[in-house]
């Protein structure tokens, strides 16, 4: 299969992309410099200059294509709703250009969400859908909605913590944090809960969503359902010889930054349905295992 790829050059983009060439798919991917072609060129993937906010190079990777992985994302939290649209922008152009091809068309969500729409504690599952005013709501929702239109579209929520060696997400995050506040926080009692995935994990996932999704399909990436943000933060305190310390909810924005509303969110996941649906199973290590491992402390 020809598989357009955005974003894929990223952490999660190039495992994907490796995923697929090692299966046997052709990789098409976006790329918008120099080094991100260089870079996709080394791994035996094909390049298609372009850009999240190029839409017309969006609908030609997409229109030449058997099927679309869409990664990429503009992660600037100083304006998420920006990046949210400029999401919501990219999902209508490629969908549009797939419409009744029957192709597949994968597309990168997450399980946070679900925090701000279940009860607390709440196990969340595929089967829940959110609504359009919910952060990246509107791309799942635009995406569920093509399987009605010809395409098997199919959407893969990913945990907070996508982890293994090269991360840059969250949890390499809060080790920062730390190590610039001497201090390795949790908020009230730590025993909210981050749901993880190891990255070669949620790259095999979305090759299998690919080739065998059933349209309109919400999957979830998550590997452990639910670790206490408190065991994080211990594990994190050991490697770095640092105090681990409960602050309040008031105290986390000054603390945490932009992750002060993500490090307080109760976030159990199961993907119980993923797996039965498609016979993926998680296989590298959970979250503290690869973080006791050591890999993410080297300065």
């Amino acid at each position: 299969m020809r598989v357009f790829v955005t974003g894929a050059t990223g952490f999660i983009g190039s495992a994907v992309v490796r995923e697929l060439i090692d299966a046997g798919h052709q990789v098409v991917g976006l790329a918008r410099s120099d080094n991100a072609a260089a870079s996709l060129t080394a791994t035996g993937a094909a390049v298609h200059r372009g850009a999240l906010d190029d839409l017309d190079s969006l609908r030609d990777g997409a229109a030449a294509a058997d099927g679309v992985i869409h990664l990429a994302f503009k992660h600037d939290f100083s304006d998420y709703a920006g990046a949210v649209a400029a999401d919501l922008r990219a999902v209508e152009t490629i969908g549009a250009a797939l419409e009744g091809s029957g192709k597949p068309f994968v597309i990168t969500s997450g399980t946070l969400m679900l925090a701000f729409v279940l009860p607390p504690g709440r196990l969340g599952t595929e089967e829940v859908a959110v609504d359009a005013a919910v952060p990246r709501g509107a791309s799942e929702n635009a995406t569920i909605a093509l399987a009605e239109r010809g395409v098997r579209s199919s959407v893969v929520r990913l945990a907070p913590s996508v982890h293994g060696e090269g991360d840059k997400g969250f949890v390499q995050r809060l080790i920062d944090i730390a190590r610039d506040k001497g201090v390795s926080a949790y908020i009230g009692d730590g025993s909210n809960r981050w749901p993880a995935v190891h990255r070669l994990d949620a790259a095999r996932l979305f090759r299998l969503a690919l080739e065998a999704a059933p349209a309109g399909s919400r999957l979830h990436g998550v590997g452990d359902e639910g670790v206490p943000f408190s065991d994080i933060a211990g594990v994190i305190g050991r490697h770095l010889n640092l105090p681990v310390v409960g602050i309040s909810r008031e105290e986390a924005d000054a603390h945490f930054g932009f992750l002060g509303a993500f490090a307080s969110a109760d976030n159990p996941t199961s993907s119980a349905l993923t797996q039965e649906r498609l016979g993926w199973r998680p296989l590298h290590p959970a979250l503290i295992p690869d973080l006791e491992q050591g890999h993410y402390f080297r300065t």
